[in-house]
Formats: C-alpha cells, structure tokens, sequence
C-alpha cells in the first residue's frame, strides 16, 4: 500500500521548488513511516535545489523534522507507532570501522530507507538526506528516527541538522571546556547554535563575529558576551583585544571561507583549536604558511553534523530545552506552509530569518 501525501519536489537545477502529490511506500524490514510535524528549511535544501550536493533531480526535499511514527516494518525494535521522534541524517550501522573502535559519530555507512518515494508517475525520489521531510509522510530507516520526550514539534526539528551542527561543534568537537574563550564567526542559526553550546559548556569569553549588527543584536540573546562587527573592525585584531593579546582558545568559524578561516587560525590563542562547521563549496582552496600551521601548535578540526550521536544528544538536548537551559524556540523565527518554501530560500539570502518551519 502507498500513501498519497502533499511534499516539496525540486525538478531540476535552479528551478523554484513544487508542491506536488507523491507517493509514500508502506514501511518494509527495518523501515519506519513517519507522519511528519514540522521540518525547518535549511541552507542544504537550497544547495539541492541548485544543483550544488548531486545532480540526482528530481529531489524530495526537507530533513530538518519531527514527527510522530505512524508504523514500522520487520525487525524494527527502537522505535514503535506513536513514539514522538526527531530524525537524523546519521543512521549508524554498527559495523563499520568506525563504528567498531568506538566512534559511530564518525560511521562511514550510515543507513537510508531502502524503498524509495515516488511522483504520481512512479518516478523516483531523491530523497535529500536520506530524510525527504517536507512531507505530510516521510519512510526513512528506522535508525534514522531518534525518540524523545514529545516537546514543540518546530524546535525539536531543527535539532535534526542545523543546531546540533553548531551545539556539537562547541560541546562535541572543540570539545568547549569551563573558563575558555571562544570566537564564532558568522552568526546564523548554526553559528548562534554554537555560541549556545559554548555557553552551555561553561565558556568565560563568547565573542560573536558577523558582518550584520542584526545578528550580533541576536547572537547576544545566545549567549555572546560581547560582538565584533568584521565589516568595520578586523576581526583577528578584536578577538586578541579581547582575550588579553591572545587570542581566543576555540575559534568556530561557522561561514566556511578561506578569509573567514583564516580569520579563525590567526586569531586563536597558542595551541588553541579551530572548528570548521561552515560548509564551503567544491572550488574553495585554502592556502596558510606551513610554518604557522607548525609553530602555533593546537588542533585544526572539521565537525560533520556536529560530531553528534543522535541517540545520545537528542534526548539529552531536549531534556536541556525542557529544563529552560537550551531555547530551541528562539531559533524558530517564523512558521509556515508548505506552500512557502520557496519564500524561505528568498529570505535566506536577505538574511531575515534564523530558521522558517513548515507546520503540517
């Protein structure tokens, strides 16, 4: 049996997205359905849409969601119908060599549905992520669903990707330890995610750096003890003024450009750490003296999805959320219909908004 659901298809390269009827298989041995909630619209959907991650159109796009699991296949144990869940992007196999000395954040064979969605013409779906979430229904690998305690649907989604790229780049990658100072370059929804997770961890110093004062204003609100505007002031300069000539211990840089990289190694203390998260494009090349790389000793690190568990951080994010500790909600800056993507990718670029959500 299939399910006919409402969803968000991108076509082809560089063309606006469609609201269009697609169909949804019954979930097969270790599948699950899950009728999805919420879904943010993510810098990562627009890549998809322009052609920029794979060139497999059409795409069903949408990752960034919660929902709640209408049924589950064969062998599927974790998770049942009715369980409220956040999904992720990294399934992990347990088998990999990764997986097997301890690091399943690092799986090298993460898991998708094996059936695929399809248009009313029984074409196939490119399912962004593995996840194809904006969707009234979404199949994806049970492993792909992480239960948590039900909260609000639009926050607990954008854990999904976006957040837990910038949380986990702060307490998982760098890791952040109590008393240092750290620097985040570019102050969108995963650089403010960042500095949340930095002041989560105890930071002393969190310096935001943006080129737009409406997002130093926000950045603030996350956890920023104080903000440097890189379009007037150098920001390598700032970050050593304000940790006493040093330089920060922990610079994210959340943009992902060789100037803003640079920025980050220049401006880290000796043997500090530097965390890419920002997800630079295929052309980019990066060039540093090899004698600094050398002499300023530290770590040069890249997070992938915040080098996260989900398993592990979901439910302990959420539980911060529902402590108060952690606002997911300050993060959702509008909600919307599914009708509306295509408004959201255009907000993007201006901008305006942290994170859209589509409500179902």
């Amino acid at each position: 049996m299939s399910h006919e659901v409402r969803a968000v298809v991108a076509r082809s390269k560089g063309a606006p997205v469609s609201v269009e009827t697609i169909l949804v298989p019954d979930p097969g041995p270790g599948e699950a359905l899950v009728r999805v909630q919420a879904c943010g619209v993510c810098h990562t959907d627009l890549h998809y849409r322009e052609g920029a991650i794979g060139e497999d159109f059409p795409f069903l796009l949408g990752h960034e969601a919660a929902g709640v699991v209408e049924a589950v296949g064969e062998d599927v144990t974790d998770v049942v119908p009715g369980d409220f869940v956040i999904l992720n992007w990294r399934a992990v196999c347990g088998r990999c060599r990764a997986c097997r000395r301890g690091q399943p954040w690092y799986c090298f064979d993460t898991h998708n549905a094996r059936q695929r969605m399809t248009l009313k013409d029984g074409t196939e779906l490119s399912a962004a992520l593995g996840i194809g979430a904006f969707a009234e229904k979404t199949l994806v690998a049970a492993g792909q669903c992480t239960k948590v305690p039900q909260v609000r649907p639009e926050a607990a989604g954008l854990l999904g990707c976006g957040l837990m790229a910038g949380l986990g780049a702060a307490l998982n990658t760098a890791p952040v330890s109590r008393g240092q100072s750290v620097a985040v370059i570019g102050c969108g929804g995963v650089g403010d995610a960042a500095i949340a997770g930095a002041r989560l961890a105890g930071a002393a110093r969190i310096i935001a750096v943006d080129i737009d004062d409406r997002k130093l204003a926000l950045a603030e609100t996350f956890g920023a003890t104080h903000t440097v505007n890189s379009r007037d002031t150098d920001p390598v300069t700032a970050i050593r003024e304000l940790t006493g000539g040093h330089g920060a211990d922990v610079v994210i840089d959340a943009v992902g450009r060789p100037e803003t990289y640079q920025q980050a190694f220049h401006a880290r203390d000796l043997a500090g750490t530097v965390v890419l998260v920002g997800v630079p494009t295929p052309d980019m090349k990066l060039e540093l003296p090899l004698l600094d790389v050398f002499g300023r000793g530290g770590a040069l690190k890249s997070s992938w999805y915040g080098d996260c568990l989900p398993s592990r951080d979901f439910p302990m994010l959420v539980d911060l959320y529902r402590q108060g500790r952690l606002d997911l909600d300050a993060f959702v800056t509008e909600t919307i219909a599914l009708d509306e993507v295509e408004k959201a990718f255009e907000k993007m670029h201006s901008g305006e908004v942290l994170r859209s959500v589509v409500v179902f």
